[in-house]
């Protein structure tokens, strides 16, 4: 399909700036795409769709201070290196900015010699391969050079890191947050877990397919990166368990969503897997194993906006979006949620 099938006029006051105060008040449109009606709420009221016997889907998935700011040796240039995946021991896959200067053999410093990276491979794209050098742990070395690695269009600073992590962040390796889990508090999902729903961990690691802009003019050649995910032996049982007595698995966020896909279509089942997938799902998809969805309002164009097309219609997808934008909802990361179901 065309990509300027998935455009559509977003106003930049829209686009949220900073979290809501208090997570759960965010704005929810609850749309059921079997009838093709909407209904404004909060998202608190996110326990008004929830029926007892439901599956809730998360990406446990926890962002590290992935940005990073360096001087290249010789030169003294200075470059901003994003971790994206990590490969094996102190390999990373990294995306670089500028990327030019960047050769085999360039050794970038980020704080006086506390932590080093020496360019191993040159990719397209702006995407280097870097071995770190430095002493101690890395994650503790990382966490007091980096920094949170928020989109390009957030420009205000974060008054506590906190607030790009969901609350139930777990296993750190993320590039960017599931942003579609920003709107749960530890007290709303004692609520979902007192209503009897069931609430699953999935874990993938987001990098670069999630968040790469579509640079094509038709989605028949955009090629998505690959990402790691995670399904555990006993998740992916409950998960088959579930799935034969019929209940509704609902995925919180498009990681989530390609994590299930991902696994229940190349397997015909879950299975406990740690795997990479390059999944692209757009309309003409079939969900598998996904029946409803918890989201962010997405970027124009963007792969994410075609997996929700795929899930409730593009026309109708637009319809929603057009809702939003004339009822100022707040868009993107920090912004306002989607509940899709069906009937």
């Amino acid at each position: 399909m065309k990509v300027d099938l998935f455009d559509f006029y977003l106003p930049e006051e829209l686009i949220a700036q900073k979290p809501s105060e208090k997570r759960d008040h965010s704005r929810l449109l609850a749309v059921n795409k079997t009838s093709k009606t909407y209904e404004d709420k909060h998202f608190y009221d996110i326990l008004d769709y929830l029926k007892p016997g439901d599956v809730l889907v998360r990406n446990n998935t926890k962002v590290i201070p992935a940005r990073l700011i360096g001087i290249k040796e010789v030169t003294g240039a200075h470059c901003e290196v994003l971790l994206l995946k990590q490969l094996e021991g102190d390999k990373w896959e990294c995306l670089c900015k500028p990327a030019k200067s960047l050769k085999v053999g360039a050794i970038v410093d980020f704080g006086d010699g506390k932590l080093k990276a020496r360019c191993l491979e040159e990719k397209d794209e702006g995407i280097r391969i870097f071995e770190f050098i430095y002493e101690g742990i890395f994650l503790e070395v990382l966490d007091s050079l980096g920094k949170m690695p928020l989109p390009p269009y957030i420009r205000e600073q974060l008054v506590t890191n906190d607030r790009y992590q969901t609350v139930y962040a777990k296993y750190e390796g993320s590039a960017a947050a599931p942003t579609a889990g920003f709107h749960f508090t530890p007290e709303l999902n004692e609520k979902i877990l007192a209503k009897g729903v069931k609430i699953l961990e999935v874990t993938l690691h987001i990098g670069l397919g999630t968040f790469r802009p579509v640079k094509v003019d038709d989605t028949d050649d955009h090629v998505m990166h690959s990402e790691v995910y995670e399904i555990t032996s006993d998740v992916a049982k409950q998960l088959n368990e579930e799935k034969q007595k019929g209940s509704r698995i609902i995925a919180v966020g498009t990681t989530s969503i390609r994590t299930l896909e991902a696994n229940y279509t190349k397997y015909g089942e879950f299975k406990a897997t740690r795997e990479a997938t390059n999944i692209f799902i757009q309309p003409g998809y079939t969900f598998k194993a996904v029946d409803a969805v918890i989201t962010n309002f997405h970027l124009p164009k963007s792969t994410l906006i075609m997996l929700v097309s795929s899930f409730m219609g593009r026309e109708f997808t637009l319809e929603c979006y057009k809702h939003a934008v004339d009822n100022k909802y707040r868009f993107f990361s920090f912004g306002d949620a989607m509940f899709i179901y069906g009937e």
